[in-house]
């Protein structure tokens, strides 16, 4: 027996184990009974002559077999939902789901701009919205579980078309009572002595994090800076108006604290740091009418932000 016969029914079931950590749990998530579902990755191994899950101390894992099958799973379901799509198409009206995954740092004002007005010029779409790490983003695309990605820097994949939005340019922050709050200074040199607020390094996390920071300091050859790791954008703001620290910051990120004085920009004469946005979506996949219309609108709302000037505090 050979692959051929593998049906929908039972990659999805797999698939669902594997994600929900378990027979019971997929059952839950696929609205079907734990038997139900025993019976149907049976009749799959059976197809296959071997075993997809193991038992091991935490749980069920994946065996070889199924680690090797997983990609192939994930890509053929994601092949057929854009063929529902795609037939689904076929009406005149844009309806169906269209999900968009972001980073979460992107999930500001801005975004929720676009999303307002997409979501009033097509009130029959279900529109929903999950946030993620860039890296997660990506793979979120991939199988099929969000239709555009937003995420920092390119995935260079081969399966993945990534357009880039805009490059966000990064400002140093500081709390309105900083010595240079509103102010310009010569060098980045002059702010080694500060301590700084940074996302933590985390593998696959392509965040504004420590190594930005640690980078532009050390192209300078000022050496290591004093630093605090803190994982949320929320609480990284709410130190720097606190005074507990400098962060370099994406400037839409701070817009809002800028405007309230709560926040203020060090202009740093040397300094010309960005990074860039990419919306990312499958290579080859179907695109629905109002997902192509998603999709434009941040295309032109993000290459637009780049145009406005920021405001700043003087």
């Amino acid at each position: 027996m050979g692959l051929q016969r593998m049906d929908a029914e039972g990659l999805r079931t797999f698939l669902a184990i594997h994600r929900e950590g378990g027979f019971s749990n997929a059952a839950r998530r696929l609205n079907r009974t734990q038997p139900a579902i025993s019976h149907r990755i049976h009749l799959l191994e059976q197809e296959l002559g071997t075993k997809l899950f193991e038992r091991g101390s935490g749980g069920i894992v994946l065996s070889l077999a199924g680690r090797v099958l997983l990609p192939h799973a994930e890509r053929a379901l994601a092949v057929l939902q854009d063929a529902e799509a795609a037939v689904r198409a076929l009406g005149t009206e844009p309806v169906g789901p269209v999900s968009l995954a972001t980073v979460g740092t992107l999930a500001g004002s801005a975004l929720t701009g676009i999303l307002k007005r997409f979501a009033k010029a097509h009130p029959a779409v279900d529109l929903s919205l999950q946030t993620a790490r860039s890296s997660e983003v990506s793979d979120l695309v991939r199988r099929g579980e969000a239709t555009i990605g937003l995420r920092y820097d390119r995935d260079r994949s081969a399966d993945l078309q990534c357009d880039h939005l805009c490059t966000e340019p990064l400002r140093v922050v500081a709390a309105s009572e900083h010595k240079f709050a509103g102010r310009s200074v010569g060098t980045l040199a002059q702010l080694a002595g500060d301590r700084w607020i940074a996302f933590p390094e985390i593998p696959g996390q392509r965040e504004i994090s420590a190594s930005h920071v640690f980078g532009l300091f050390l192209t300078r050859g000022l050496g290591e800076i004093d630093w605090t790791p803190v994982d949320s954008l929320t609480a990284q703001k709410r130190l720097v108006e606190a005074g507990f620290g400098l962060a370099l910051m994406a400037e839409s990120h701070v817009a809002e604290e800028i405007a309230a004085a709560t926040l203020a920009v060090i202009r740093v004469k040397d300094l010309d740091a960005g990074i860039p946005i990419f919306a990312v979506t499958r290579k080859g996949g179907f695109l629905s009418s109002a997902a192509a219309d998603l999709l434009m609108l941040l295309r032109s709302d993000y290459a637009a932000s780049r145009s406005r000037p920021p405001r700043s505090r003087e």
